[in-house]
């Protein structure tokens, strides 16, 4: 009986771990003559109910809200497991090591990430208040490019 509680305390803090990054704002400089927002999604391999919500949703409200941005390239959308090796330094570089919805915006070719992954997680399942308030934050920072 204590070994079957075990495991399953186990399993539950294995799942938060993979499923609950907390990336860091930071503020970086690369070519000054990009102005842009990258919607980054990152994941890992096994994923769970809730991160693919995240995904959906993100994808609806981009594609629903945003279709000039996105055809202009102003605002990127990428999808993004950190478990492949292709995908190591960008998830290092963003601080993800499970799911993390990240808005990496880009002003005169400085970065500032701003990490959407506490709103993602509570908001996640429902389409509605989801896309209502990442529509919100994604207009604050086209306003400011």
């Amino acid at each position: 009986m204590k070994a079957i509680k075990f495991f399953t305390v186990l399993a539950i803090c294995i799942m938060l771990l993979s499923c609950n990054n907390k990336a860091k704002s930071k503020t970086t400089s690369f070519d000054t003559s990009v102005s842009k927002i990258e919607v980054l999604d990152f994941h890992s391999t096994h994923r769970c109910m809730t991160c693919n919500a995240i995904e959906a949703n993100t994808k609806y409200t981009l594609d629903t809200y945003f279709e000039k941005e996105l055809k202009d390239e102003k605002i990127t959308f990428q999808v993004i497991n950190v478990d492949e090796e292709a995908n190591e330094k960008i998830a290092e570089k963003f601080e993800a090591s499970g799911t993390a919805l990240i808005l990496n915006v880009i002003k005169n070719g400085k970065e500032k990430q701003i990490n959407l992954t506490e709103f993602a997680f509570m908001q996640g399942n429902d389409q509605n208040v989801f896309s209502k308030e990442l529509k919100a934050k994604i207009d604050m920072e086209l306003k400011t490019l």
